[in-house]
């Protein structure tokens, strides 16, 4: 009886071996196993776990897979977590380092386009007297040298005149006389047709006809002012529907500037640029002009001028384009865009969106271990997509791409000057 409790007692211990066996052996495999299984679980519900896509029956959220190996992650260590959120962010984001090259250094403006004020020739009268006749009808008006422009009667001018007829007829032998009253004809604007035909007839020309000496648009006082208002935001179509302040009958003044002939074929675009980027340019630098309002037309130039002073309040300084308009096909007050090449810039660059701003304070997310720790850095130039870094990064430092990706809020970002 009692071998037989002894038997009974000795079963079970080799029944617990078998089973512990049967159990450690098929555990490892079946871990295996799980770890290579897909699962998709909820971004914010973590609980929820299915073996195919779906919807989270919380939220209503997209499943994500979830895949039974550990994540790259799962080395961070409690210190690594703890590290204040201020200042350090824990993420997988995309990485990138700084590179030291050569990149052409672009400045980009904007401006539009404008008469060349130095063919702008003035007609002024040279005597006093009436309008009695207007030849010229509307603003801007195209005018040809030669071109009569208008007939003014002069009482000083019918008294030069006769003066000049008394001394042919009846001094003519007195030559010095005569050619002193014939200069005095010719500096106050008888051309020398006039003057034979005055000898010849013996007749005064009471209307005097007055000829352009230049060819150009026709401008005159209140179109030049209206048009420097419409530089600064003033109606430009109002400048072109005003009429003439010159009109028949109207009394002018010796020395009075009556027309503004401006040659259209010679234009030039003014530019404005800010002054951070002043010190990179120079004169005959090249310049290339594109037009919204024409897609594809590029135009070639060079910087001719630079205005030595600043306008009070202006954040820019202006520079000159002269632009040849020989076909007509650029329109004053045009609104431009330019880019000038100032040559290579060698340093060290880094995309502009791995970097924002704070304030006053530029910031880059520099990759320590398994977090990003916000660095504050010194920039240069800036050229198209490309920072230079003078200060803060070296070529062995990974930051993240996308520095505004990183940055939550720019009131909880707080920076330490890099020594």
């Amino acid at each position: 009886m009692k071998e037989k409790m002894k038997s009974i007692r000795i079963i079970p211990a080799y029944l617990l071996v078998l089973i512990w066996l049967t159990t450690g052996c098929t555990q490892k495999p079946k871990e295996t196993v799980q770890n290579n299984v897909v699962k998709y679980t909820c971004p914010m519900h973590s609980q929820i776990i299915k073996d195919k896509p779906g919807s989270c029956p919380i939220c209503g959220m997209t499943l994500v897979k979830k895949y039974g190996q550990a994540s790259e992650g799962a080395g961070i260590d409690l210190n690594t977590v703890l590290q204040p959120v201020n200042s350090t962010v824990i993420s997988s984001v995309n990485t990138l380092t700084p590179q030291q090259k050569d990149v052409a250094v672009n400045v980009r403006a904007d401006g539009y386009i404008d008469f060349d004020s130095r063919t702008y020739n003035n007609i002024a009268a040279r005597y006093s007297g009436r309008i009695e006749k207007l030849y010229i009808k509307y603003a801007f008006q195209e005018i040809h040298r030669g071109q009569r422009i208008f007939d003014i009667y002069s009482p000083g001018m019918v008294t030069a005149q006769q003066d000049l007829i008394y001394l042919v007829e009846h001094s003519s032998q007195d030559i010095e006389l005569v050619r002193a009253a014939e200069q005095k004809l010719l500096l106050l604007g008888l051309n020398p047709a006039q003057l034979n035909q005055v000898e010849k007839s013996r007749k005064a020309f009471y209307a005097l006809p007055v000829y352009s000496p230049y060819e150009g648009h026709a401008h005159d006082i209140p179109h030049n002012q209206n048009a420097a208002m419409n530089t600064t935001g003033g109606d430009q179509a109002y400048a072109n529907s005003m009429p003439l302040s010159v009109k028949e009958g109207m009394y002018v003044e010796k020395g009075q500037t009556i027309f503004n002939i401006v040659d259209p074929h010679k234009l030039w675009a003014i530019l404005k640029i800010q002054n951070t980027d002043m010190a990179n340019l120079k004169l005959h630098q090249p310049v290339s002009i594109s037009l919204p309002d024409v897609p594809g037309k590029v135009i070639e130039g060079k910087i001719d001028f630079i205005e030595p002073f600043l306008k009070n309040g202006d954040k820019t300084t202006t520079i000159r384009v002269y632009l040849g308009n020989m076909d007509y096909d650029l329109r004053v007050n045009s609104l431009v865009k330019a880019v000038i090449n100032t040559g290579t810039k060698s340093g060290l660059w880094i995309p502009r969106s791995a970097m924002t701003y704070l304030g006053q304070n530029k910031i880059v997310w520099l990759k320590q271990g398994n977090f990003f720790k916000v660095t504050r850095v010194e920039t240069g130039l800036v050229s198209g997509d490309n920072v230079l870094i003078s200060k803060g990064l070296s070529l062995q430092d990974t930051i993240a791409a996308d520095a505004q990706y990183l940055t939550d809020s720019e009131s909880f970002i707080q920076t330490k000057a890099h020594e």
